[in-house]
């Protein structure tokens, strides 16, 4: 296996490794990546993620989960691979780029912050009181709670991921408190199987549910995030219940590189 570069965005963590020559995919079966995600016996990461070169675009995403299987769409993971990729020498003014959920444009910013253009939102749905669910590129489920800090994550966010309806397709939990000038959130991960400390879909989606949740009028909004590793900040456009122009920024750093 070539060099790995560990990098995060807001403590959500990723091993990345470049695949332009196109060798790679066939050397990673899900009990491999899975090792090379587990916290004591290998690298430890909250996913794997390969660059690839595409005819059409700056490169490709393909992510993985730490249990080693296929993802949907990481919003951290999008925008770290951004900075990998400029770290790789793919130097650009604004990336495009393929991932599971299709094209994303992404820009790195004078502060050193990488934004990242999410997936519009035309669906949301409530199944119960202060509850919604919407995909921000990965299903998410937004409960808006008294404070986030208090929740035991874990327990009740694997209740609700394990629960009818979503028990066979997994679905991310997050946990949110404040309103549309600043959130605090935790999430549970499908696909981790634990708490994350940040979630890039996640935060998109809890500023999304917040502009929802008091039917605020057309306009754009820009929302500050706070997760357990750090902040962040979801920007788009409302109209008529319908969500555009969405960028969730933040940092994204390289932490180090091994050989596995």
């Amino acid at each position: 296996m070539p060099t790995f570069h560990k990098y995060h965005g807001a403590g959500n963590d990723f091993i990345l490794l470049d695949d332009r020559n196109g060798d790679l995919l066939t050397q990673l079966d899900q009990p491999t990546i899975a090792g090379y995600c587990a916290r004591h016996f290998g690298i430890g990461a909250d996913g794997l993620m390969l660059l690839r070169s595409h005819a059409e675009y700056d490169f490709e995403m393909v992510y993985y989960n730490s249990d080693g299987a296929p993802s949907s769409m990481c919003g951290n993971g999008g925008r770290c691979i951004v900075r990998f990729a400029h770290d790789l020498g793919i130097h650009k003014d604004e990336y495009n780029f393929l991932a599971v959920d299709g094209p994303h444009r992404a820009k790195i910013l004078p502060n050193g912050n990488v934004t990242l253009e999410m997936i519009d939102v035309a669906s949301i749905s409530s199944p119960r009181a202060e509850a919604f669910v919407l995909d921000t590129g990965s299903p998410h489920y937004i409960a808006f709670v008294a404070d986030a800090a208090l929740v035991d994550i874990v327990s009740r966010g694997r209740a609700i991921r394990q629960s009818p309806p979503y028990a066979a397709e997994g679905i991310n939990v997050n946990f949110v408190s404040g309103d549309i000038n600043g959130l605090s959130i935790a999430t549970y991960e499908r696909g981790v199987e634990d708490e994350t400390l940040a979630c890039g879909t996640g935060v998109t989606a809890a500023a999304i549910a917040a502009v929802h949740r008091i039917n605020a009028p057309t306009g754009d909004f820009r929302i500050p995030v706070r997760a357990k590793g750090g902040l962040l900040a979801v920007s788009g456009t409302h109209k008529e219940g319908q969500y555009s122009n969405i960028w969730l920024e933040g940092p994204a750093e390289s932490v180090f590189k091994g050989e596995i």
